[in-house]
């Protein structure tokens, strides 16, 4: 059983986070969130991994110089409207978003790292007149974009030390 306490702080908690929406809003202050993660590696490497993890999706923007991807719009009007059947949610006529990541450079502990930034924006139109309208995000496909990031950053580290130690050893088993 929940404590009285305990009730009374999580409704507390939770109008303040709603009101603190409503007033960015108000004074248009940016409300999308950003998902960033560090990598304890080199430049490019994270760079190959972030355009790996996007290639299924449509690039619109590429800029090394800058560690900017921003993808084109797509539609996902069917995964908007994927409700519950006992569900009170609202369906879209129309649903599209994007992602824009960034990949910079920096030191952790004196090593080389790397900072990936992921931010996905999506848009909803809910009937002809009203126009597109920014929407939440459910973090979900940021995190997801992250991971892939992670997974492929780990695999090719360790395929790079592979290579090394397969080198190293041709170079030690060679008697000249």
């Amino acid at each position: 059983m929940i404590s009285p306490r305990l009730l009374a702080l999580l409704v507390f908690a939770a109008s303040i986070s709603s009101c603190m929406t409503a007033y960015k809003e108000s004074v248009g202050a940016d409300t999308q969130e950003v998902f960033n993660r560090v990598f304890l590696t080199d430049f490019n490497m994270a760079w190959v991994a972030a355009q790996e993890a996007m290639k299924s999706m449509r690039i619109e923007e590429s800029k090394v110089e800058a560690g900017f991807i921003r993808t084109q719009w797509a539609d996902n009007t069917a995964e908007k409207n994927f409700i519950d059947s006992f569900g009170a949610s609202e369906t879209h006529l129309k649903a599209q978003y994007r992602f824009r990541v960034t990949v910079g450079k920096g030191f952790y502990n004196g090593k080389p790292s790397v900072k990936v930034t992921v931010q996905k924006d999506q848009l909803v139109q809910h009937d002809v007149l009203e126009g597109w309208k920014p929407a939440p995000t459910d973090s979900i496909d940021e995190n997801t974009l992250l991971y892939r990031i992670n997974r492929l950053i780990t695999i090719r580290t360790k395929i790079s030390r592979l290579e090394e130690e397969k080198v190293k050893n041709a170079v030690e088993s060679t008697s000249f």
